[in-house]
């Protein structure tokens, strides 16, 4: 027989999903002194929670200063490499958008760091968190209203647990339950394309440079690592997603050299690859009564641009310091609050992605010269510049305060 159900009379803010986004936001609330919830699906180690996987994750500033805001950069920084410098072109046409850190006077536009590393940081903050209950491994059963909030059901190890809170936040991924419970809608895209990551080591020194090469069958990535290795980030059709999964290493690195190029010489030392399918999945809303959602429950972007994580962040920050100066976190008015100051970031920085995988990566011949010159403008013309730059670090309408702190 099932041991009894146990109600907590309270489990203050309660989050749903424990990957690199919900976990951000339990750590921003503990900072805050805001007691909260953390249910996660997976046991809480690096090597079982999905989102801590093998993707090399870029970093915008921004995030940078945020993760440093709540005491989980000290435990990331030593496996972080800085991106000093960004480089911006597309196959087959001329022109090409450059930037330079020390030329917008930081010593970084940003990091690249393992996911599986960022993960491995998280953890050992949270570990830290005083004001925290973990619910790990942990399955929502069941959300009903209540009259001050939400109840939710889990199935925990040592049985069912009921739980009420004010406020419901919803960071459980692409198909989040949280989001479907609420009702909210989600207008979904396939690009017909997949991702493969891995890393490889090229034959020039990469000096922190980063690259974004685009192409009629989609970008391709190479992003600074330690000890002279690149992450790479290529994109290819779906159909092709099989051919290349089956690939001997030669052959993925001929593919792999024939699409970003040879800036960096010959390409050498893949990693393991991993393939992820490609989609945009935006909430039609971020708010529901007393509940909210965050990361990729509100928006899954296309990773062009890297913009993921970084978006998902500053969703987690912004909520965090909304929170911490209310009487009621769930309150309607500040609900409202959150979807209007996270509305700019979000659908600019998804119309970014969206846009340039509709006009960098499509073929479309008679664009190849205005999207030539726009990169040449971008890269020659100062105020494109910096809005460039500044939108690159991840500085977009109005950030969390987190994020506008400097690092030490």
């Amino acid at each position: 027989m099932s041991p009894p159900a146990h109600t907590a009379p309270g489990a203050g803010v309660l989050i749903v999903g424990g990957g690199l986004v919900g976990a951000s936001l339990a750590i921003a609330l503990d900072a805050a002194g805001i007691p909260a919830t953390l249910v996660e699906a997976a046991t809480p180690r690096a090597d079982a929670q999905p989102s801590y996987d093998e993707r090399n994750l870029a970093l915008a500033r921004a995030t940078v200063n945020g993760l440093a805001a709540i005491g989980v950069w000290p435990h990331a920084a030593a496996q972080a490499t800085p991106i000093r410098h960004i480089h911006v072109s597309r196959a087959g046409e001329f022109g090409s958008a450059r930037l330079d850190a020390a030329k917008h006077g930081v010593d970084a536009l940003g990091w690249t760091l393992p996911a599986r590393e960022l993960g491995a940081a998280l953890l050992r903050r949270l570990d830290a968190c005083t004001r925290l209950t973990r619910c790990a491994p942990a399955k929502l059963e069941a959300l009903e209203p209540h009259a001050a909030g939400w109840r939710a059901r889990v199935h925990t190890a040592e049985g069912e647990r009921t739980l009420d809170t004010p406020l419901l936040v919803g960071a459980d991924g692409t198909e989040s339950f949280v989001r479907a419970r609420l009702g909210i809608e989600a207008e979904r895209h396939d690009y017909e394309q997949a991702l493969f990551v891995a890393t490889v080591t090229p034959e020039r020194a990469h000096a922190h440079r980063a690259y974004e090469r685009f192409s009629d069958d989609g970008p391709v990535a190479l992003l600074p690592l330690a000890e002279g290795r690149c992450g790479l980030v290529l994109t290819v059709p779906g159909e092709q997603a099989d051919e290349v999964a089956a690939l001997d290493d030669a052959g993925f690195l001929a593919l792999a050299q024939r699409r970003f190029g040879w800036k960096l010489g010959r390409l050498g030392r893949p990693g393991r690859r991993h393939p992820y399918a490609i989609r945009r999945v935006a909430a039609q809303q971020l708010t529901g009564p007393r509940a909210v959602l965050v990361g990729n429950a509100a928006q899954t972007v296309h990773p062009i641009g890297a913009q993921g994580f970084n978006l998902g962040l500053r969703d987690a920050l912004t909520l965090a310091e909304l929170v911490a100066g209310a009487a009621d976190p769930g309150d309607a008015a500040l609900l409202a609050r959150y979807a209007a100051r996270r509305a700019p970031d979000r659908e600019g920085t998804m119309a970014m992605s969206h846009g340039l995988v509709r006009l960098a990566c499509l073929e479309q011949p008679a664009l190849a010269p205005l999207r030539s010159l726009a990169l040449l403008a971008c890269d020659r013309v100062a105020p494109l510049q910096s809005l460039l730059a500044r939108r690159g670090m991840g500085f977009r309408g109005e950030p969390p305060r987190a994020v506008l702190e400097r690092l030490p």
